[in-house]
């Protein structure tokens, strides 16, 4: 005997669209099997009517033969009697009992799901700047009142169509076994006419109903248990946002699934929120309207960022921006457990996490460091004793190299003072905006470049462009080692998780041999520039190739100096611009000496109008790869 489907009871409170859809099913299922019972009903009226017009018939008959009218008349009879009792009667206790117990609880499941929509759409519009909160404790009790009575009807609901599974078995049989057996008697009592097989098919048949009798009777006691241990759970699965103090937040999920409202726009000025069941699958925000068999796709969230907003005053509401910064869809949680897990999915998402072979591992990783990024190191060798040295520093008053193992390792206290404050954009203050064109001119406003910066470019024995984007920048204690730089990236990063900061702003940094410049890559205005000179410290990732730190002296107003790390991530490896910052400062030092001079020009392949060329730029124009320059060199 094939097994039945059933609904399970566990996900009624839930309410999901995969439970409704197969809800719909056994709804269909039960509609279809109304209809066919009705018209069983009918025939076997119809063969019942037939039986009884041939009692009468042959009672008239037997009035002609007065030797068989006794036999006749008793022997029709009973075979109405026996289709009456065992054909007609179950098929009508069987439609007027289970199917309308059926379609009676359809209807208050129905008002149930409505009230408590309603419920739910009242609990959304409580303002959060005016917070009432008798109103709200109000509400609330409303929707714990509604959600529990929309459980309790879909449990009784869920109930009556996992036994409706095993009623129909039982109710499309007996009748034809009733038929059967009835035109069995009657025949018997005229002739033996049928054999054994025939008693051993029906005895079978009678054992098989009875089985699954018992087996329903069994499913109706374990269906009212488990209905019983899910009605009596915490009061706090019924109350949204129970927990508002402390709730237990997941911050490492890859994947959430529940209902929000969102946002639409009707007109230049007002909206709508609607409630909808959201899941995310991948890299993609999926969603499935009550009712739809399958989800669709509402938006890609690789890359993307999502942050907190004040919406029409509700609260637990954010927005997910694109990639390009436009902004995106505004959701609206139920509770701050589900605001806070959303938005940590979300984030967790959009860095790719899941495309890693494991990504639960991937996100506490994450997350562990953002909490380890807030937390003082006591020993900043300890952290970076696995590491290779990085390049030695320069030192351009004296002329002398200074490796990182004599220059030691110091602590990130002595490095970066604690609590200072990291800068994400490159906007400079006004001073320095004025100081960088030339004090009181007055700065060209169409984003021209000026004449002089062109005649600088020129007069420049090194150029080389680079493609950067700026992560943030921040005041440091020290230049002596690149150890300081390292713990900027480190601190800079860890800022940027925690804070879901995802902003980063592309330029063009040209290397020169007398300053490094940041360029707007659409207008060619220039952001910011340092002197070489002041650029005391530069160094790349030892792990991640493309982040690129460099330490720059900065003249205050009051005379006094102060050092600023910053931090950027390149399209190239990072130690390409390393060697290009190198050789400028090589070429200041060179052109003090003219002898010196010609003899870097000898060392350093030149360009054709006599620029310093990389070798990057060299092994390109020869056709060969970076790989076989750098053999080259060595």
């Amino acid at each position: 005997m094939p097994a039945v489907d059933k609904l399970l009871l566990e996900e009624a409170l839930q309410d999901s669209p995969q439970t409704r859809s197969l809800l719909s099913v056994f709804e269909e299922d039960a509609g279809t099997l109304t209809e066919y019972t009705n018209q069983l009903l009918q025939a076997m009226q119809r063969v019942y009517g037939a039986q009884n017009e041939m009692c009468l018939a042959t009672q008239q008959l037997s009035k002609q033969l007065l030797a068989y009218e006794k036999q006749l008349n008793i022997l029709h009879s009973e075979l109405a009697k026996q289709l009456a009792d065992t054909m007609v009667l179950p098929i009508i206790q069987f439609r007027e009992k289970d199917l309308t117990e059926v379609s009676t609880l359809k209807d208050l499941f129905g008002l149930a799901s409505n009230e408590h929509d309603v419920s739910m759409a009242k609990y959304s519009r409580l303002p959060k700047r005016k917070e009432n909160e008798k109103l709200k404790a109000e509400v609330a009790k409303e929707v714990a009142n509604a959600r529990r009575k929309q459980h309790l009807a879909s449990l009784q609901y869920y109930c009556a169509l996992n036994a409706l599974q095993y009623r129909k078995r039982v109710a499309m049989m007996e009748p034809m076994l009733g038929y059967t057996r009835g035109q069995i008697n009657f025949f018997k009592k005229g002739a033996e006419m049928f054999s054994k097989r025939m008693d051993n098919f029906l005895s079978s048949v009678s054992d098989m109903v009875h089985s699954i009798q018992g087996e329903l009777d069994a499913e109706a006691e374990a269906m009212r248990v488990s209905q019983q241990d899910l009605i009596s759970v915490n009061e706090s699965v019924y109350t949204p946002d129970s927990d508002v103090t402390s709730p237990a937040i997941n911050r490492n999920l890859i994947q959430k699934a529940g209902y929000l409202n969102l946002r639409n726009k009707t007109g230049l000025v007002t909206t709508t929120w609607e409630r909808l069941y959201f899941f995310t699958q991948g890299g993609n925000l999926m969603c499935q309207p009550r009712g739809a068999v399958a989800g669709g796709l509402i938006q890609d969230l690789d890359n993307c960022s999502v942050m907190a907003v004040d919406c029409e005053d509700r609260r637990y509401c954010f927005q997910i921006t694109t990639p390009t910064g436009k902004p995106g869809i505004t959701l609206q949680a139920e509770s701050k457990k589900e605001y806070e897990e959303w938005i940590c999915a979300i984030n967790n998402i959009s860095r790719q996490i899941y495309l890693t072979d494991n990504p639960e591992a991937a996100a506490i990783k994450l997350n562990q460091t953002a909490l380890q990024a807030v937390t003082p190191i006591t020993s900043f060798g300890k952290k970076h004793e696995v590491h290779h040295p990085s390049q030695n520093v320069k030192n351009t008053a004296n002329d002398k190299i200074i490796p990182n193992e004599i220059a030691g390792i110091q602590d990130s206290a002595q490095l970066i003072a604690p609590g200072t404050p990291i800068q994400f954009d490159i906007v400079l203050p006004a001073t320095e905006f004025l100081d960088q064109n030339r004090g009181g001119r007055r700065a060209n406003p169409f984003g021209e470049s000026e004449d002089s910066s062109k005649d600088e470019e020129e007069d420049s024995l090194l150029q080389q462009m680079f493609v950067v984007r700026f992560l943030g920048s921040m005041a440091v204690q020290s230049d002596d080692t690149s150890e300081v730089i390292y713990e900027a990236m480190r601190q800079v990063l860890a800022a940027r998780a925690i804070h879901n900061i995802f902003r980063m702003t592309e330029s063009h940094l040209m290397v020169t041999s007398k300053n490094l410049r940041l360029i707007d890559p659409q207008t060619q205005v220039t952001r910011t520039s340092f002197e070489l000179a002041n650029v005391t410290q530069f160094a790349a990732h030892q792990d991640n190739k493309r982040l690129i730190g460099f330490v720059v002296h900065l003249s205050e107003t009051l005379g006094e100096e102060s050092m600023s790390a910053y931090i950027f991530e390149s399209n190239t490896e990072g130690e390409k611009i390393c060697y290009a910052i190198s050789l400028g400062k090589e070429i200041i030092e060179a052109q003090k000496d003219p002898e010196a001079l010609a003899q870097l020009m000898k060392s350093v392949p030149l360009t054709n109008d006599g620029k310093f060329m990389l070798l990057n730029d060299q092994s390109e124009e020869d056709g060969t790869t970076h790989e076989e320059g750098e053999e080259s060199e060595a």
